[in-house]
């Protein structure tokens, strides 16, 4: 198979590689009139030079497989997009050494057209290609990739404490699963000193066949560095080993349900030097038989009789800190909500502030069992004789 090198379409058209859309398209169009057979009747280089520029026009006029040919140098249909852009990433970059296309027969991938008569789009030359370039391009990383400092990754847990505590704080406990640096290796991922690379012999780079192709890419071993190093038995070249570990933290008083608390240094540890990250709990608080909290405010109900809510009264209720006393209005009715200032949860994020203690007023209805109970009952409705339904009627 004779072997040719990448082809420049963009000298092939006379154009710049900043070239517009339209510039293309006229530079196109005046080597076309050129070049053109009809033009040339019988001259075989007219006719080889009309189908470059027609093969170069075909793909600098198409967005995507121009985009495709900028980043890796050709063209093919088997070339992913994906792929192209993380391989022109790698070079930019430096990360991987550039792949050498030097024995490449791209006379079967130039252009859109696909493969020619000798490689087929169902051979193993094509499909050992495809498979091959996108194993080149994936972008995955190499274990033998040199490594600066790198940062551990945050962690986040969530933790239920009890009531109480979340109101007037105190310790709490969590367990997590976090990555340590590895005592072996001390986080170098590898021991002893480097060796020259026994699959490329230090060259950083091997042949690799695809069918009848033949070129050069880098040792997937070393990375196309040259040199490896053993693994840490420990870690197995992480630099780093789980491990599962007890953390004590203190809950601020006041700390609302689904508050974060960060602890910093406490999440995955860092490699090659590189700082642990934090760890991050969410805090969920328990419920309580009596009272509700919404942000720093109590919720309670407390029960009256019908006499306290119609003449007035000061009862005992609970707050969290203890007994105190309520002013029951006269007349107040059930499911009035009464405010109890400064008797809430201290805040946890505005220091000496405190919520209110709201109280609903459930107005209890006594039964009746004796017959002088039910008279002066009745002797209450002839006194109170009003209806307290008649504006519900009035409003229809």
């Amino acid at each position: 198979m004779p072997t040719t090198t990448n082809k420049d379409y963009y000298a092939l058209l006379g154009v710049k590689k900043t070239a517009t859309p339209e510039e293309i398209r006229k530079a196109f169009r005046k080597a076309a009139r050129k070049y053109h057979p009809d033009v040339n009747p019988g001259d075989k280089k007219a006719e080889e030079k009309f189908k470059e520029i027609s093969e170069a026009n075909d793909i600098l006029s198409d967005e995507k497989k121009r985009k495709i040919y900028d980043q890796v140098g050709f063209y093919s249909d088997q070339i992913d997009p994906a792929q192209a852009e993380a391989y022109a990433r790698q070079q930019n970059s430096g990360g991987r050494p550039p792949v050498d296309f030097g024995g490449f027969d791209f006379s079967g991938f130039q252009g859109g057209g696909g493969p020619g008569p000798q490689a087929g789009a169902g051979s193993s030359t094509w499909g050992s290609f495809k498979d091959i370039f996108s194993g080149i391009f994936s972008g995955a990383p190499d274990a033998q990739r040199p490594r600066g400092p790198q940062p551990g990754s945050d962690l986040e847990y969530q933790a239920t404490v009890d009531f109480w505590t979340a109101i007037r704080g105190g310790p709490a406990r969590l367990q997590i699963h976090r990555q340590e640096i590895c005592p072996t290796c001390h986080g170098q991922a590898h021991t002893g000193g480097p060796m020259t690379c026994p699959e490329c012999n230090g060259s950083g780079q091997v042949t690799q066949m695809g069918g009848r192709m033949k070129f050069n890419i880098p040792c997937p071993r070393c990375n196309g560095t040259g040199r490896v190093s053993n693994d840490c038995p420990t870690c197995h070249g992480e630099g780093t080993i789980s491990k599962t570990e007890t953390v004590e933290f203190r809950i601020k008083p006041g700390t609302r349900d689904g508050q974060r608390i960060r602890l910093q240094g406490k999440g995955n540890a860092g490699v090659n030097g590189g700082a642990a990250g934090d760890l991050f709990v969410i805090v969920r608080t328990g419920a309580h038989p009596v009272f509700t909290r919404t942000g720093d405010d109590i919720h309670i109900t407390v029960p009256v009789t019908v006499p306290e809510a119609s003449l007035g009264a000061k009862v005992d209720v609970p707050t969290i800190d203890g007994r105190a006393q309520l002013k029951i209005p006269p007349g107040t009715q059930s499911g009035q909500k009464l405010r109890m200032r400064e008797r809430g949860v201290e805040s946890a994020s505005n220091a000496g502030q405190r919520g209110d203690q709201i109280v609903t007023v459930n107005v209890v209805v006594p039964h009746l069992q004796d017959e002088r109970s039910k008279e002066i009952m009745r002797e209450l409705a002839k006194l109170n004789s009003q209806d307290p339904r008649v504006t519900l009627f009035d409003k229809l």
